[in-house]
């Protein structure tokens, strides 16, 4: 669409402003190479996956602690034993770490409830990487909205053209697997590039036609791990109009990239045709938040409104245009880019971005891939640009990404 067009279609808000930790207890266990990862689970060895007893008999009513307790070191040393007997993994210290975290539950007289909900955490979150891991080399778009939806109203058609439009740039589509925006986003993604990461409810949500029976539909009891998977698997975030639940999801996604809690990923909100719902709670945002510096001018940048199916799934793809992902290394900031920036722009980048992104401190450079991302080989050979960023001005970071993306 040409930029004249979409500049109608899309809203900017423009208001006035006023004037690594380190974890105790690890253990320092070796790193080997890992097994290449295994074919997708099928159906019947997902349902194996579901815990089994531990023990049979009943427990003692009371927590009765060893006397006297054995010292960490010895519990250490078992632990690595019993890692032994399963195999190894580069990353067989935080397994151990784990571990002894579950041991040192017993010394704390940790109750039957907080641990049913540790327990089942582990299991939904061990569950669900299992699903999406075959799927790592695909991105992939969450899609949230409400489940009253009917299948007539233009908010379910516009949901259904996006999931098809983000499937044709070669995304998959991840909902909750209930009706309305979800099933809608379901069908226009069809089964085969779809997830459902679906709740389970005193009502008992269903899920989908669109999703149901398949091997990508995931059943989660907790809201928290559910909404992990939603943002820890998504290259992007859409939202359609929704109650309650929509609003949480949107200002929690907000509230993460804002925060650099998660990773910087475009953030559309997409309306019926002519819809003024986004509009509205958008000057609400600068109405009540912004006026009232509860939010910083730039955080209005980490999102945008559009009434239009295709503009949205531009916007999306087009963030991927050249940028391709980031990571930390140490203090700086590390980009890789699919292909390189054209010469000057690294200057013009600076002029424009180091004094908010880096508070005077180093510039934006060329690089190539660091040491300490040795352990992705398959990004080495992408160039970088690294920065001394000051893990604060999220909203102006999304702007130097559009801008190397318009390079």
């Amino acid at each position: 669409m040409a930029g004249q067009s979409a500049e109608k279609k899309t809203q900017k808000i423009s208001v006035r402003a006023e004037p690594p930790e380190a974890e105790n207890g690890t253990l320092p266990l070796h790193s080997e190479t890992v097994a290449s990862t295994p074919p997708p689970p099928t159906p019947a060895q997902l349902k194996g996956m579901r815990r089994r007893p531990f023990a049979k008999g009943p427990p003692p009513k009371t927590v009765k602690l060893a006397v006297p307790a054995p010292s960490m070191e010895f519990l250490e040393e078992k632990v690595r034993e019993l890692l032994a007997l399963q195999g190894e993994h580069p990353d067989q210290d935080l397994i151990g770490d784990m571990l002894l975290t579950a041991l040192r539950m017993v010394r704390d007289g940790t109750t039957r409830g907080e641990l049913k909900i540790m327990a089942a955490s582990l299991r939904e979150l061990r569950y669900a990487f299992n699903v999406f891991r075959p799927f790592q080399q695909r991105r992939k778009i969450t899609i949230f909205g409400s489940a009253r939806t009917p299948q007539s109203a233009p908010e379910f058609i516009q949901a259904r053209n996006f999931g098809a439009e983000m499937v044709k740039r070669n995304f998959m589509v991840i909902t909750g697997a209930g009706s309305g925006i979800m099933e809608a986003a379901n069908c226009g993604a069809g089964r085969q590039n779809s997830f459902g990461v679906n709740i389970k409810l005193p009502f008992e949500q269903a899920a989908n036609p669109f999703i149901e029976g398949d091997r990508k539909l995931m059943h989660f009891r907790y809201f928290f791990t559910r909404k992990l998977c939603f943002v820890k698997e998504a290259s992007a975030i859409a939202l359609f109009p929704g109650g309650f639940g929509t609003h949480d999801e949107s200002f929690e996604t907000l509230t993460l990239v804002q925060t650099g809690k998660a990773a910087m990923i475009p953030i559309v909100f997409i309306d019926k045709p002519g819809g003024e719902y986004w509009r509205k709670w958008a000057s609400y945002v600068a109405d009540h938040l912004l006026k009232n510096h509860l939010i910083s001018e730039e955080d209005l940048n980490l999102f945008k409104i559009t009434d239009d199916a295709q503009w949205a799934a531009d916007e999306v793809s087009n963030f991927y245009r050249r940028y391709h992902s980031s990571r930390y290394v140490k203090d700086m900031l590390v980009f890789r880019m699919l292909s390189p920036l054209p010469k000057g722009a690294v200057e013009e980048l600076n002029d424009q971005f180091l004094k908010p992104l880096c508070n005077g401190s180093g510039r934006i450079s060329v690089s190539a891939a660091l040491p300490e991302e040795a352990s992705e080989p398959e990004l080495l050979e992408l160039p970088r640009l690294v920065l001394p960023f000051n893990r604060r001005a999220y909203g102006q970071l999304r702007l130097l990404i559009d801008e190397i993306n318009r390079k």
